[in-house]
């Protein structure tokens, strides 16, 4: 069961017992005043464990007055020139402490060891990279449904794709000899110039060949042209693979989100990765 997502005032938030939290997606600076006491009414009612909060940092000091902390910032994520604050206030003990620090520790430390050294992936002749279509949501479904037994939001779900395919998301495939392989996505906030790199996925028959670092590459070149200024990521915390990907690729590291997504079949911390496009 997918959690809910829904509007407050201009405002979007996901909420349920999926992810056991209220997610502030979108602020709109007309809600600023009412939201975060919305959504803590909310969170309580329905005895969540965290509320997190993606907001433009002029707003993190009347979050931090009702006691938010920031866990990661992003720089110039609002059309290049406001930061972001990714903001948490925990409502248990337990959500609020990382279960494995020192594992989390040692994949962002491979990881940030390995910044700025880019990967060169070619494909071989059987194989192609391009934008999905319609047509594919359900070759997509299939593969997001076999890599993790639980995600955020169904992606598992063919119609649930299309309809993301239709509003703001751009997917990207690997085929190999027809066969779709691999697959990611841009979510992009055009009103604001930001894009999230997320979705990926590769067959587990065919990992380790590089996919991920060329999707990447591909998501930003069509990024750029569409004159998106800053990319970034929450990629599991736990994740060698993915967050290598994005410290190899000139993400820098903006900070960790605790215990914060319910993905691969349990909630989990979360790293944060940015870049100037």
């Amino acid at each position: 069961m997918s959690d809910q997502v829904l509007k407050i005032g201009k405002s979007v938030i996901q909420h349920g017992p999926f992810n056991d939290r209220v997610y502030l997606m979108k602020l709109s600076p007309h809600d600023y005043g009412e939201v975060p006491l919305e959504i803590e009414k909310m969170a309580k009612s329905c005895d969540y464990s965290k509320i997190f909060s993606k907001i433009p940092s002029s707003a993190k000091d009347y979050f931090q007055e009702l006691g938010h902390v920031e866990e990661a910032t992003v720089p110039g994520m609002y059309n290049g020139t406001e930061d972001a604050s990714f903001m948490a206030k925990f409502l248990s003990t337990e959500r609020e402490n990382e279960k494995d620090p020192a594992e989390l520790k040692e994949v962002l430390d491979t990881a940030l060891s390995k910044f700025d050294r880019s990967k060169e992936v070619k494909l071989e002749d059987d194989e192609e990279c391009s934008i999905c279509d319609e047509s594919e949501v359900r070759e997509m479904a299939e593969i997001y449904a076999s890599v993790f037994s639980s995600y955020p939001f169904p992606i598992q779900v063919p119609e649930y794709l299309l309809s993301t395919m239709q509003e703001n998301l751009v997917y990207f495939g690997i085929r190999k000899a027809g066969k779709l392989i691999a697959v990611s996505s841009c979510e992009m906030d055009v009103d604001n110039s930001n894009v999230e790199m997320t979705d990926f996925a590769t067959l587990p028959e065919y990992r380790g060949r590089g996919y991920s670092y060329y999707l990447l590459t591909k998501m930003e070149e069509k990024m750029c042209e569409m004159g998106i200024k800053t990319a970034y990521t929450i990629a599991r915390a736990k994740s060698y693979g993915m967050n290598t990907v994005f410290s190899r690729n000139s993400y820098s590291y903006a900070g960790t989100l605790v215990n914060n997504t319910n993905i691969s079949g349990s909630i989990e911390s979360m790293n944060i990765w940015h870049k100037k496009l």
